[in-house]
């Protein structure tokens, strides 16, 4: 291990009604800010600095090849299902059954990566993981065609991720300075977008040629790299002035309290919340697909509506160099859920497919925005030994928010059309957001 890999104290983050970090340890002797200051176009650019500290440029480095991995099993495991069953409700069940142990263990993995070195926890969990992909491809190779066992596999995957994620979002805190949370948390989202959309196009290419079961075996290889890249991180133990307390439904409870008791915190959840469920109109694409730019070729208007998000985001996050460095994090977390909203409205109001696809591109632009300075609230204004049950909450959040207006939307377009759902959502999220913003100024205060 780099000894140019030990810890300094970052500069602290103040809210009006929450804790100041003060215990965020920086990683290498990485640039000073005069260093740091970038000139012309480069500016606009993607902000890099958070990759010349050696630990987090691993942790990500590794991000580039899993993301697109773990999108060849998310895609495999429902044409598995499909094939199988023939039935787009089984594959339905499968999403269940994979959300609900995925939630139970977010919490639960929250409180374990308080309580022990995240280092360690990652091994243990990115291990598990990579188990389960190997189990889906021996089951692959060998025929079985059970469905219970892929929702079974499924249910364990899901709930080694639930413990992962925690500790691996947490972790970034104790890599980089305080003033280069913004930016390495775009860097993470910009790699994970992309494999959003790069993965599901390489299994589509791949399927044909190689097979279905080896999607899953090139996602156990790429998780091998991960657990390299892990291996090599810095201890990340508990600081010293944490008290060790064991992961239970009381330290679950604690989090949820300490939350509550932090408005700054809570309204940064609340946030994301409101973009989710009001505002993502993906139940909606198919039937939008259909009937609204039936024209233009249902196969191109669906892919295009549920490419346009996570592509709008992966160009957000190119040109991070714009908002990275943003010392008024409340507002640009504000900001960027109300130009959401409207973007989504816009969307529902096009008649055309290639405006609406403008327009849930700048969604995803926003998207990106919010998901950075909320992330950077979370690791900042969160001690270190809340941060872990905070990620936990975090991925509760963003899994299951999309989820819910999954419902929202499919209900609300049966019974008003899909542009009029669209549309409304959209305005709700703008709505409830600036309302949110008016009655409850601490996130409008929040600044690093």
């Amino acid at each position: 291990m780099d000894t140019s890999e030990s810890s300094s104290t970052a500069p602290e983050a103040g809210t009006d009604d929450g804790p100041s970090t003060g215990d965020s340890p920086t990683v290498g002797d990485g640039p000073t800010t005069e260093d740091a200051r970038r000139r012309g176009w480069r500016r606009w650019a993607m902000d890099t600095r958070p990759l010349r500290r050696p630990a987090y440029r691993r942790l990500w480095s590794s991000t580039i090849v899993t993301a697109v991995g773990s999108q060849l099993t998310a895609v495999a495991v429902p044409k598995q299902i499909y094939d199988i069953t023939g039935s787009s409700a089984w594959v339905g069940y499968a999403s269940l059954a994979g959300l609900v142990p995925m939630v139970l263990f977010a919490l639960w993995g929250g409180a374990v990566a308080d309580t022990m070195d995240r280092r360690r926890l990652m091994l243990i969990t990115n291990s598990g993981i990579a188990v389960t992909s190997v189990l889906f491809w021996l089951q692959a190779v060998s025929g079985l065609d059970s469905v219970a066992v892929l929702m079974a596999l499924l249910a364990a995957q899901q709930a080694f991720f639930g413990l992962n994620a925690p500790a691996r979002n947490a972790s970034v805190a104790r890599l980089v300075p305080a003033e280069e949370l913004a930016a390495a948390n775009a860097l993470g989202s910009t790699v994970m977008q992309t494999g959003l959309v790069a993965g599901p196009l390489l299994a589509g290419a791949l399927i044909p040629v190689i097979g279905l079961p080896e999607l899953y075996l090139l996602d156990a290889l790429a998780l091998c790299v991960t657990l390299w890249a892990v291996v090599r991180l810095p201890s990340l133990p508990p600081l010293a002035t944490t008290t060790a307390k064991r992961a239970g439904v009381r330290e679950i409870a604690e989090g949820f309290r300490y939350m509550a008791g932090h408005k700054v915190l809570l309204l940064s959840f609340l946030a994301d919340v409101v973009a989710m469920v009001f505002g993502m109109p993906r139940a909606l694409f198919p039937q939008l697909a259909d009937r609204t730019y039936g024209s233009y070729g249902e196969g191109l208007a669906l892919g295009l509506l549920f490419a346009a998000i996570p592509v709008g985001a992966v160009l957000g996050g190119l040109f991070s160099g714009t908002f990275s460095r943003a010392r008024r994090h409340g507002w640009m977390v504000i900001g960027a859920v109300v130009a959401w909203g409207a973007a989504i409205t816009g969307s529902g109001l096009s008649t055309s497919l290639w405006l609406a696809v403008v327009f849930l591109a700048a969604a995803g632009v926003a998207d990106m925005v919010s998901m950075v300075f909320r992330t950077s609230i979370l690791l900042s204004a969160a001690t270190d030994e809340m941060r872990g049950r905070m990620q936990g909450v975090f991925t509760v959040v963003v899994a299951g928010g999309p989820r819910l207006a999954d419902v929202l939307h499919g209900t609300a377009g049966a019974a008003f059309g899909p542009r009029a759902a669209v549309a409304g959502g959209g305005l709700l999220v703008v709505a409830v957001m600036l309302a949110l913003a008016t009655a409850v100024p601490a996130l409008r205060r929040y600044r690093v």
